[in-house]
């Protein structure tokens, strides 16, 4: 099969607009809380580029001239090294806990986030386990969906007892993702989200501060110096850019009144700053990414390759979404990063990684 001598370069510079915009903003929304933290108004940029965009920038490369098929004969260790990654963050000085959740690793003075890693890891074994058993067998109850339940259930167990509820929720989707592409009947996916909503009853019912979430998520002003304190700086932000902002570099809900202003606050401090007219412009090149995402995956020579690409832009929308929703009141507030945009190297390489791989399928169109 001849593959074609150029990836999709409007996927790709859809892709890039995104990586670079992310880093001007994150420069922005993070030069007060730097200086203020670190004594340098340039930190979380400078952190950005050296411990994600640059080794993501070479994952990139490499993954983009690499036949993506050669991933296939590595799924199982890919599945291997997820648990491993996954186990990792409970090891007694390798653990690092943040924001109460113990999702970080740290040895010899690097850190990463397992997790992370683990969106691509996963998703390169999904795609490859369900070519693998393309036709009848995904489509049967046991030996399609009861194994797939069981190992999804490893991974997203161990994400939960960090916990991180958001991460966990987007591998999901994701894996779900997967699963209907590669054919799975309506059925089995109706019957799982009917006890995904009956543990989502359990879960917030086993953790107060779940359900407290969940109210103040419907009624914010209840709680305005608490926990509906972030939702409504955000709103706040949001309001203050009108149409079309107060200009770049110029928000004021970065000056410490928005929490996590360079994670996952920072479409807050875009908004305020860039303005309404702008959003449309991001949200119309995220759009360009996602139709000529799902072009490469329904071009793509291999059903490895169609379930992996859509496996890629599945995650990577329903994370922008999640968390853009979040920060306009829409969904619970979950801590997910805005993909390119938020303050995390460890997710900013994988992305790259993952963006080279999607670039690569769309070569062999």
């Amino acid at each position: 099969m001849v593959s074609r001598k150029s990836p999709d370069i409007i996927l790709l510079a859809a892709a890039g607009f995104w990586v670079l915009f992310g880093l001007v903003i994150l420069n922005s929304a993070g030069s007060v809380l730097g200086n203020e933290r670190f004594g340098d108004y340039y930190f979380f940029l400078k952190r950005q580029l050296l411990h994600g965009f640059l080794p993501g920038l070479i994952l990139f490369f490499l993954l983009l001239k690499l036949d993506y098929r050669h991933l296939k004969r590595f799924a199982k260790y890919f599945l291997y090294f997820s648990i491993i990654l996954l186990v990792l963050v409970f090891i007694p000085g390798l653990g690092m806990v943040y924001n109460a959740s113990k999702s970080w690793v740290g040895i010899g003075g690097f850190s990463f986030q397992p997790s992370e890693i683990v969106k691509l890891t996963f998703l390169i074994y999904l795609a490859a386990w369900f070519e693998a058993r393309r036709g009848g067998e995904v489509k049967n109850f046991y030996s399609g969906l009861v194994p797939f339940l069981f190992t999804l259930g490893v991974i997203i167990g161990l994400i939960m007892l960090e916990p991180d509820m958001g991460t966990m929720m987007i591998i999901a989707l994701t894996a779900f993702a997967v699963y209907f592409a590669a054919g799975a009947p309506a059925a089995h996916i109706l019957g799982v989200g009917g006890v995904a909503a009956v543990l989502f009853f359990v879960l917030v019912k086993v953790a107060p501060y779940r359900a407290q979430r969940l109210t103040i998520f419907l009624h914010p002003e209840l709680d305005p110096l608490g926990m509906g304190y972030q939702i409504n700086q955000a709103l706040l932000a949001i309001g203050s850019g009108g149409l079309l902002g107060v200009g770049l570099g110029q928000s004021r809900q970065k000056f410490l009144y928005l929490p996590e202003v360079a994670g996952d606050s920072i479409f807050a401090v875009m908004a305020e700053e860039l303005g309404f007219f702008f959003l449309l412009f991001f949200f119309f090149a995220l759009a360009v990414f996602f139709f000529r995402g799902i072009k490469a995956a329904r071009r793509a020579p291999d059903l490895f390759g169609r379930l992996l690409a859509a496996g890629i832009v599945s995650w990577l929308i329903f994370q922008t979404l999640v968390n853009i929703g979040s920060m306009l009141g829409i969904i619970p507030l979950t801590g997910l990063p805005l993909p390119f945009v938020s303050y995390g190297g460890t997710a900013l390489m994988t992305s790259l990684a993952a963006l080279g791989i999607l670039g690569n399928i769309s070569r062999h169109a």
